[in-house]
């Protein structure tokens, strides 16, 4: 039985990455800031051992990673707009606390580390599917930052055997997902406007494509990543294959809400991406991924548990 700490483990991808691992019968070790990731995303998962503490303190962090065997790491400060307000916090957690983490790992011998990059990485260039190929082109200080990790983890496989990968998500939504924030990631966002009666609100004329990825998929591709052959040092897109213009999703969206509700439109907003789409052939060959959950199931999954989700209830009160 294998131990694993998730960093950021209370989180909407974190708790999800957690529950898995804990059903596939290994041990989870949980450390979060509990800033943004909620206790009552784990309040199911009584064995799971929970730290509170900062992937920023180094010391603190080689103290929770003892006698670990993998580091999913998923600590981050996620935001694109957050970051242009305040990329000095950005820069603190996704870069000096992704270096934390691979400084960790390496002297304590950590067999594996699977690191949450970001399709934002790739930036606007025009050419699509979005291959790993690709010369990257970053537009925002969140982008920059997950680069940068990827390079860190890269440089620490090569130079001292860190078994670090890096997955570059593609657009995650799904169950837990906090659609309050200001900061919150459009799916939730439009449900619960939706859910209200309310229009959402597109920044440009809709056109905006996304290959929106269930986090199903995604926790799939963290746990092959773990224990996949000859990956060290590599990057992975982590995606579905297939786009969807924000339009398309307010059609999906009413019809399976039984609304009407045309959204609202307003200027583009700095440093978001015209279009997104990933090639995961890689991702195929290397990790033997597949996407299990299409865009299609992952709305009415979403849709039925933000129903039956209390905190989301209340907010749609």
């Amino acid at each position: 039985m294998a131990l694993c700490l998730v960093t950021g483990g209370a989180g909407f991808i974190g708790s999800h990455l957690t529950r898995a691992i804990v059903a596939g019968g290994d041990r989870v070790r949980v450390l979060d800031t509990f800033l943004t990731g909620r206790r009552e995303n784990l309040a199911d998962l009584p064995d799971v051992e929970t730290i509170e503490g900062d992937i920023r303190d180094l010391q603190g962090l080689t103290e929770a990673m003892a006698g670990v065997d993998h580091v999913f790491h998923q600590a981050a400060v996620p935001s694109v707009a957050r970051s242009l307000r305040d990329p000095v916090a950005t820069n603190a957690s996704n870069v000096s606390g992704t270096l934390n983490v691979l400084l960790a790992a390496r002297e304590l011998g950590v067999r594996r580390v699977v690191c949450a990059s970001s399709s934002s990485v790739y930036g606007d260039t025009p050419t699509l599917p979005k291959v790993e190929t690709m010369a990257p082109n970053p537009l925002s200080p969140y982008a920059v930052t997950k680069l940068t990790g990827e390079y860190y983890g890269a440089v620490f496989h090569r130079l001292f055997g860190v078994e670090a990968i890096s997955l570059r998500y593609f657009n995650v939504f799904g169950p837990h997902q906090d659609p309050s924030s200001e900061y919150a990631a459009v799916i939730p966002k439009f449900i619960a406007l939706m859910r209200r009666g309310e229009r959402p609100l597109i920044h440009g004329d809709g056109s905006q494509s996304r290959d929106f990825t269930y986090v199903d998929n995604v926790i799939r591709a963290n746990l092959l990543a773990a224990e996949a052959k000859a990956v060290g040092g590599e990057v992975f897109n982590i995606a579905c294959g297939q786009r969807y213009t924000l339009l398309d999703l307010i059609r999906q969206l009413n019809s399976a809400l039984g609304t009407r509700i045309e959204p609202e439109h307003g200027e583009p907003r700095p440093g978001d991406v015209k279009h997104s789409l990933a090639d995961i052939a890689k991702a195929r060959d290397g990790l033997n991924y597949e996407p299990l959950v299409s865009f299609e199931e992952g709305l009415e999954r979403t849709i039925a548990w933000s129903r039956s989700a209390p905190r989301i209830a209340e907010a749609n009160a």
